[in-house]
């Protein structure tokens, strides 16, 4: 199965649009999700092994992980049990509070959605100061349902668990505007360090927003990322753009020029 899997992998990539040029990852496979943030890459395989990309390298880093993440608001991560952890020092400290996902890619705060959907906000100062188990930690309740929440420079991106799409103006102190709907269906989002706005749908296609500026950060519309194979995670940093499929393989993109 896993050699007509990796036979597959290469037609695909013989066949993927000549705008985007894609490579194996061939140091890791059966990742289950993968975050991308200022130059730095993490992930999580079906293991629950966190990994931290150096180099060309993979290198594990300590403990069990479901979803890890990295951004502006440091490394953090959630276990199989819902509990949360930030990395210092090259340690996981554990933060009060359950949540199934978890993103640092905003201004320096974080933001989650627990096994409920119920979304979370932690303010930049809780956040960057956070460094042990005594620490303040207050989580902002935020309203509405997500399963999947990210952040980026221009705004919060989510989606729920019918798959819809909402936008969300928060700033460091978890102050929001409330959701906005957004067109199109995604069972996962992601938002990069330079606002740019990747998911996946349920079939697998992968999917960026166009138009995203300061002044509009909604966007004007989604364009569909041909990739032959049906995806399940997405992330993108500094011109990468990282996937992984639903048979475990794992792609770097970039955009040729």
């Amino acid at each position: 199965m896993r050699t007509t899997a990796a036979v597959l992998l290469v037609l695909c990539l013989l066949v993927i649009s000549h705008a985007w040029d894609c490579q194996v990852v061939v140091d890791i496979q059966n990742l289950m999700q993968i975050d991308a943030g200022l130059g730095q890459v993490v992930a999580s395989d079906t293991s629950q092994i966190p990994y931290y990309l150096v180099g060309e390298k993979w290198i594990r880093m300590p403990g069990s992980l479901k979803h890890i993440t990295i951004g502006p608001a440091g490394i953090w991560g959630v276990n199989k049990d819902y509990a949360i952890y930030k990395y210092v020092a090259g340690n996981w400290v554990q933060a009060a509070g359950l949540l199934k996902q978890l993103d640092a890619g905003g201004e320096q705060f974080i933001v989650g959605a627990n096994m409920n959907d119920t979304p979370f906000c932690l303010t930049r100062s809780a956040t960057v100061g956070y460094k042990s188990p005594g620490s303040p930690l207050p989580w902002t309740g935020l309203p509405g349902a997500v399963k999947y929440y990210s952040c980026g420079p221009f705004g919060c991106w989510a989606v729920n668990r019918n798959d819809d799409i909402y936008i969300m103006s928060l700033n460091q102190d978890c102050q929001n505007n409330g959701w906005s709907h957004i067109d199109g269906k995604l069972s996962m989002i992601e938002v990069a360090t330079d606002g740019s706005v990747f998911g996946v749908n349920s079939a697998g296609s992968v999917f960026t927003r166009d138009g995203i500026t300061a002044s509009k950060p909604e966007g004007t519309g989604w364009s569909n990322i041909p990739l032959c194979m049906p995806m399940k995670h997405v992330t993108y940093d500094l011109g990468r753009l990282w996937v992984i499929s639903k048979s475990g393989f794992t792609l770097v993109c970039t955009l040729s020029v």
